[in-house]
């Protein structure tokens, strides 16, 4: 994560860029990331989550947050949820 944030500093990225920009290059890499899927192509796969996950760094960081902080934050509000997956792939809640 620091090194992609240096990356991006060094490329002025932080500098001329804001968490919305980094947003929305990450939804375009979310569509790459869906036509890789399509195509079955794991290279592809592999080169779009990684773009993604670099965007969402750099995302993160324009609000002093970190990937680690934002998983931490989401495993803590599901790990003790109870449900379970239907066909079709809805996961529905325990109440």
């Amino acid at each position: 994560q620091n090194n992609v944030i240096q990356w991006s500093m060094e490329r002025g990225i932080i500098e001329h860029s804001n968490a919305r920009a980094q947003l929305l290059k990450a939804i375009s890499e979310i569509g790459e990331l869906a036509d890789a899927e399509a195509k079955h192509s794991l290279d592809g796969i592999q080169d779009a989550v990684g773009d993604i996950v670099v965007c969402l760094i750099n995302y993160t960081h324009f609000y002093g947050l970190s990937i680690p902080k934002c998983l931490n934050s989401a495993w803590n509000e599901i790990k003790d949820r109870k449900g379970h997956m239907i066909p079709g792939g809805v996961f529905v809640k325990e109440e």
